[in-house]
Order: C-alpha cells, then structure tokens, then sequence
C-alpha cells in the first residue's frame, strides 16, 4: 500500500472525523481491561463479591450484583473518559481544523493518504501546534504533536513513524526547540513507538478533560513526553 503524507485539505473533514473519532473510542476497551486487572481492582471485586453474599444470606445474585455494579461503575469511567473527549475534541479545534492548524505558518495538520479499491482514503492523521514557554519573548519555542491517529488497516506498516517525523522535521525547519506530547498510558503500542524515535518520559499526571474521579477510578494515566531537536 503506497501512502503519502500532505497537508489537510477541507475535502478531508468527514474522513478525520470519522477515524479520529474511532481512533480515540477504541481505547475504552484496553482501559477497562488495564484496570480491573489491577490487584487493587481484583481484590475490591472480590470483596464486594464476598460483602454483597453475606449481606444477600448465601444468595450468588447478591453478590453478582454488588460486583457487577462495581465494574459498570469502572468500564463507565473508562468509556466516558475517552467518549468525553472526543465529544469536546469535535465542537472545539475538530470543528475548524483550517482555522485551528492551519491559519498560522508555525501550525499544520497533515494526513496519510493511500489508494483503496481505486479511491483515495486516508488512512493517518497527525497535527503540530507552536508553542511558547514562560517568559514571552524569551522564552524557547516548540511545537505540541497533537492528533496522531492510525487506521488499524494501516498498523504496522511504519506510518506511525512516518507522521511522527514529518511533525519533527516541520518543527527542526521552524527552529523550535523540541517537540512535546501527551499520550495515555494504555496507549502502549504508541508510547514504544514515541521512544524509540528518542521521546524521553518527562512527566506523569492524571489531569484530564475529565472530573478528577472518572480519570482516576479509569486507572489512566497521562504521560508527556518530549524529544530535543538537534540544531
């Protein structure tokens, strides 16, 4: 599959939206599954299992039912977490990628565009925003790599890296210092890839979109990372 990687063009909106939405959504299940296999999340399962029995005189419902109210209440938070997102992510700078990405020199949105059937589908996406940090007029420009999103027909095929590196050479031709990211901790396949393209772990946190309880009882974490650009 021959892909090449342009800039965004308003005839590429619903294809975006659609694989960004998916690309983001098809987190919830890995979430879920990282958390309740967690021994904090087994052990509380298994005690609201034994509590909801005792309390129900031996019945199994009882217990089911205390259990299950417990894991609905984290597969919700896993799902409203990633849903969330997505839901502000689309009345915000999805709505008006042009505007957003592409009305300033320092900002770009680019996709990965491939031949399906004899038609042009895209098939990645990724997006570099300028950034200044404190102390204006002194202090070092970068760039933030934001939506890099693969269609899973396309995985393992190197085009992650691909976009990773057209966002690095945009921000080393604009002379920013580094780039910037932030990814999620069930995201492991693209945190490998992060670090074997020289991205460093800088910081962890679990400062979401979100209510602070939805992200935590999710059990994700956000990790930034960032990669110095050689002059």
């Amino acid at each position: 599959m021959q892909l090449v990687i342009r800039r965004y063009r308003p005839s590429d909106k619903d294809a975006v939206l659609v694989l960004f939405s998916d690309g983001i959504l098809e987190h919830i299940g890995p979430s879920f599954r990282n958390a309740m296999t967690q021994p904090l999340y087994l052990v509380i399962t298994l005690g609201l299992s034994a509590v909801g029995h005792h309390l129900g005189g031996g019945a199994l419902l009882c217990a089911l039912l205390l259990a299950g109210a417990w894991v609905a209440l984290v597969y919700y938070c896993c799902y409203e977490l990633y849903d969330s997102f997505v839901r502000e992510r689309l009345r915000t700078d999805m709505l008006d990628i042009p505007g957003c990405y592409l009305s300033q020199p320092d900002n770009c949105f680019w996709v990965a565009e491939a031949e399906v059937d004899g038609r042009s589908e895209v098939m990645g996406m990724v997006a570099v925003v300028a950034k200044q940090s404190a102390g204006e007029g002194t202090g070092e420009r970068y760039g933030e790599l934001f939506r890099m999103i693969i269609s899973s027909s396309c995985r393992r095929m190197g085009l992650g890296s691909r976009l990773a590196q057209t966002v690095i050479d945009f921000c080393k031709e604009h002379g920013f210092s580094k780039v910037v990211l932030e990814t999620s901790s069930t995201q492991t396949a693209a945190v490998a890839l992060y670090k074997k393209m020289g991205f460093t772990l800088v910081l962890t946190h679990t400062q979401t979109h979100a209510p602070d309880w939805i992200t935590k009882l999710s059990g994700v974490h956000i990790l930034k990372m960032e990669k110095q650009i050689q002059g």
